[in-house]
């Protein structure tokens, strides 16, 4: 990325300025106009990641000097440079101050005379270090010409993305742009050549021109409004169906998986009335009569979810056995686990065409009614079974209980337990092993989970808005946290919705991420960095995390492979495949997957894009999603087999991208 050096500027001219540039560096020593007011508006309100910087050494009011860059770590800089010869107490302040608010600390060392020996660099890094830099900054001057074959010595594999080191000066003026090539996470450029801040310092045009020589970049001011997430409104159709008198729900939009949840409404004796203008959904359920049901087969379409919900409240609804039939991916899928939890409740499932093992395919057939009472069943094979279960216990004439151990994509059952309670139904829970899930947010500590239901209850018709999807939200965001900026509505950032945590692996892995009061994300590109992640929760995120994965420099560790395997796709062979052909190191070890990236501008300094060519989708809507974000960073096009499976959650995608992802080039 290429930092823009601002000084002598207004608010309201560096405001202007930022429209159009990566990222900025403010010279608060050098910018006079911007007092403790100004600081705080500039920093609090920019999404264009800013470094905060101004020369101790040199300021005749040190308190005020500190005050200002104390204002701007608190108002939200993205980092603050601070000189090695600052004075120790002012640094200790200032570091406390940035581990608090989250800003990353730039220790940095500059000569202007000359470039220190290897040996004595060496030490000026370890220095950095131990004064608490997390990046460090050498800048030194080459006098001869031979300065940069020094100072290139200092990157290496465990330096990637930590270490800006260059040249000043006229012959050091090509290491502004070599760094990049070493693994330098951005470099320094000026507004204009009369606004230079050192000698050699290239202009912000000039580096783009040499930098940038294809549109690479996403800056499309647009909010864009994300589909109906298919998870609420499915159990919300479904809910609606159950319920006596007529549901309206908001919020709907139309996709393969949601026309199928409408098509088994009707099936179990529904009406339903679309309002596409409205996206709104009015359906009129069949009411408390759930044993006069008479039905002999269900279409779920290619839907996981929709099957697993159907199966325990078919056991349950009518008198007699049912068939359930899908389509595509579907077909192939083990459901597993299903039989193994549906005899715990006096359920058969059976085959109705020929597969080898235990496991249940569709198409299966339901034998027996379901049985109220307590149980004890095994989460790991997912939470949409368990979904099913809470949906249709309620409406048994006995008590039950549900003890599930190693329960798995926790925020999916209490999406379930949010829409049942919108709709009259009453489970109460509880989790062991630790404390405040939901508002922490982190499922991983918990071994294992109660539901209570009460038996009898009576769905009610309900009013429900539905929330946009995450999962959608995700790739767009990914999109722009790599190749630029993007404005999404129509999110609830309070959701239980398990995918919202794309928020906090794009902050974890250094985007930079902000929410407007009237609720509209904002995600612009910044210094990445690896990181590691435990996606046992959020398996539709994998896709797209890996690829935001390829453009962070160093080694990303992902965990939960092993929810992968069952997915649309097998998606642990499918990423594994796709980043292979990419030109990404990737390796599976168990259930992890490790990702070796390079940032974007490495990647474009070194010509080292990922590779274009012919594609897969695996038939798999998030992996063609996450196909087409990673086609704005290839050395050539890329063809995808099969784009049709992005029915399934997003049917308007490829046009969406097309109109909010187009590139364009930067410039002033």
């Amino acid at each position: 990325m290429i930092c823009a050096s601002i000084q002598h500027k207004s608010l309201e001219e560096i405001f202007t300025l930022l429209d159009n540039l990566e990222m900025a560096e403010i010279r608060l020593d050098k910018c006079p106009e911007l007092g403790i007011e100004e600081i705080e508006e500039l920093f609090s309100s920019s999404d264009v990641p800013l470094v905060a910087t101004l020369r101790l050494s040199q300021s005749q009011d040190i308190k005020t000097a500190e005050s200002k860059l104390l204002r701007a770590i608190e108002a939200g800089a993205k980092y603050l440079d601070l000189e090695i010869d600052a004075p120790a107490q002012i640094s200790k302040r200032l570091r406390k101050a940035c581990l608090e608010s989250g800003t990353i600390m730039i220790r940095s060392f500059h000569d202007f005379k000359g470039t220190p020996t290897l040996e004595k660099l060496s030490e000026t890094i370890s220095l950095c270090r131990r004064l608490g830099g997390e990046l460090i900054k050498i800048v030194t001057t080459d006098t001869d010409g031979t300065a940069w074959d020094t100072i290139r010595q200092l990157y290496g594999d465990d330096m990637e993305g930590q270490l800006i080191a260059f040249c000043m000066g006229e012959k050091g003026r090509g290491s502004r742009l070599e760094c990049l090539k070493e693994g330098a996470p951005f470099t320094y450029a000026a507004i204009s050549a009369e606004e230079a801040t050192a000698p050699g310092q290239w202009t912000v045009e000039e580096m783009k021109a040499a930098l940038y020589t294809e549109d690479r970049f996403i800056y499309h001011n647009e909010v864009l409004n994300l589909p109906s997430s298919k998870s609420f409104a499915q159990r919300a159709i479904i809910a609606a169906a159950l319920s006596e008198g007529t549901s309206h729900l908001s919020g709907y939009t139309p996709c393969s998986d949601n026309i199928a949840a409408v098509s088994v409404a009707l099936a179990i004796g529904a009406s339903v009335t679309e309002h596409a203008e409205s996206h709104s959904l009015e359906i009129t359920g069949i009411g408390p009569d759930y044993d006069k049901l008479d039905i002999d087969t269900v279409f779920t379409g290619e839907s996981g979810l929709l099957t697993r919900i159907m199966i325990p409240l078919l056991s349950l609804l009518g008198k007699k056995d049912v068939e359930i039939r899908g389509e595509g991916t579907l077909l192939n899928r083990p459901l597993v686990g299903a039989n193994d939890i549906m005899a715990a409740y006096g359920v058969m499932l059976t085959n109705l065409e020929e597969h080898q093992g235990k496991e249940v395919f569709i198409p299966l057939k339901i034998n027996g009614r379901l049985l109220p009472g307590r149980s004890e069943i095994s989460g790991k094979g997912g939470s949409q079974l368990i979904s099913g279960l809470l949906f249709a216990l309620p409406l048994a004439q006995k008590d039950s209980t549900v003890y599930i151990q190693n329960p798995k994509s926790i925020p999916y059952m209490f999406i379930s337990v949010d829409v049942l309670r919108k709709f009259g139904i009453k489970i109460s829970n509880e989790m062991e092993g630790g404390e405040d899930f939901i508002e922490t947010r982190d499922w991983n500590y918990c071994s294992a989970m109660t539901f209570k239901i009460r038996g009898g209850q009576k769905f009610k018709a309900a009013d429900f808005t539905i929330e946009a999807d995450w999962s959608s939200a995700a790739a767009l965001m990914v999109a722009g946290a790599i190749f630029g900026r993007i404005r999404l509505g129509g999110l609830d950032s309070s959701s239980l919705q398990a995918d919202l945590s794309i928020l906090d692996i794009l902050v974890e892995a250094g985007a930079s991420v902000s929410q407007e009061e009237s609720g509209e994300i904002n995600v612009h590109k910044s210094p990445l960095n690896n990181f590691s992640l435990d996606l046992n929760n959020s398996p539709d995120l994998f896709p797209i995390v890996s690829v935001l994965a390829a453009f962070c420099p160093g080694e990303s560790r992902l965990a939960g492979v092993n929810r992968l395997r069952n997915k649309e796709s097998d998606r642990a062979e499918a990423i594994s495949q796709t980043l292979t052909k990419f030109g990404v190191p990737v390796r599976i070890e168990g259930d992890y997957m490790f990702i070796r990236g390079k940032s974007l501008s490495r990647r474009i300094a070194e010509d080292d894009l990922l590779h274009g060519g012919e594609f897969s989708s695996f038939h798999d809507h998030r992996m063609a999603m996450a196909l087409k974000v990673a086609s704005l960073g290839t050395q050539g096009p890329i063809t995808i087999d099969d784009t049709a499976c992005l029915n399934k959650s997003y049917p308007d995608f490829l046009k969406d991208f097309q109109n909010h992802l187009t590139f364009q080039k930067l410039s002033s």
